[in-house]
């Protein structure tokens, strides 16, 4: 068994006994630092600053939930927890979530991503492995490779739209909560472009990460939601966003609601949570 153990370890996966259990069917460990294409340069150890929420992350995993055979509809999607890429919300916006989505008939992958550290390129390129295995184990893990779509919350939403404007790989779909997505001063959250990109960032290097002008042919039909009184992510983020995808005629819905503020997720406090609900699998039936 001790050796059986070991080759597994090796081979990435973490055994349910080995590994704290949400409610997945798997945890794989993609890479770390070390063996990563980048380091984000974090020498610290990772520390759960609250229930859930890990900061200083150096090893990125995947947690999957797979849907319910019941109901599969052979979909995936990726999920990208915010927590301004200083730390994850891996329960509401992570572990909940895709419980949720698994529950509807869709296997979804929550990604615990290395913070960036002022190394943008870092949790991009967690994104795209992550992407990458999903589509390879698509098979194996019973969905079709040609329907792995991308959803983030918040710092998380940016990841995800950094993901279908920039990366090398390009998820099916988009879903993004409430994202950040500008990073024009006063519009901005200044939080996650300095973790992000560092403190020291100038509006040059700033300026290639508003992704409101990233959008090109290639980024996925996009669905949007966010708060009017959002105080932490204007909602002008969300409707650049969208005005930029309808510029390019790319496929996309915006739902606006009148309160809930930010960081809502899985929340039952937050009043338009079915209706979030029955748009995102409305949307889902497009693919």
């Amino acid at each position: 068994m001790r050796h059986l153990l070991i080759i597994l370890l090796f081979l990435g996966v973490v055994l349910p006994g080995h590994t704290q259990n949400y409610g997945q069917e798997l945890t794989l460990k993609l890479w770390n630092n070390t063996s990563a294409p980048h380091s984000n340069e974090i020498t610290l150890e990772e520390q759960e600053v609250a229930p859930h929420r890990p900061a200083n992350t150096t090893e990125a995993t995947l947690f999957l939930f797979k849907a319910d055979p019941r109901k599969a509809t052979g979909q995936a999607i990726l999920l990208c927890p915010g927590g301004g890429y200083q730390r994850l919300a891996m329960d509401h916006e992570g572990y909940e979530m895709a419980r949720w989505f698994a529950s509807q008939g869709i296997t979804a992958a929550v990604l615990k991503y290395r913070m960036p550290n002022g190394h943008p390129e870092v949790p991009l390129e967690d994104t795209q492995e992550a992407l990458r295995v999903m589509r390879a184990k698509a098979a194996e893990w019973g969905f079709d490779p040609r329907q792995v779509g991308i959803a983030g919350c918040s710092a998380g939403g940016h990841l995800a739209a950094m993901c279908s404007t920039m990366g090398s790989i390009r998820p099916a779909f988009a879903i993004l909560f409430y994202p950040v997505i500008t990073g024009e001063e006063g519009h901005c959250h200044r939080g996650s472009f300095d973790n992000l990109l560092g403190a020291n960032r100038t509006a040059e290097l700033t300026r290639n990460y508003w992704l409101e002008e990233r959008v090109d042919a290639l980024t996925p039909p996009t669905l949007l939601f966010h708060s009017e009184d959002d105080r932490s992510v204007p909602v002008i983020n969300s409707r650049r966003y969208h005005k930029a995808l309808r510029d390019r005629n790319i496929p996309t819905a915006l739902h606006l609601y009148p309160t809930g503020g930010h960081g809502w997720g899985m929340r039952d406090s937050f009043a338009h949570k079915a209706e979030w609900q029955q748009a995102v699998m409305e949307w889902m039936k497009l693919f």
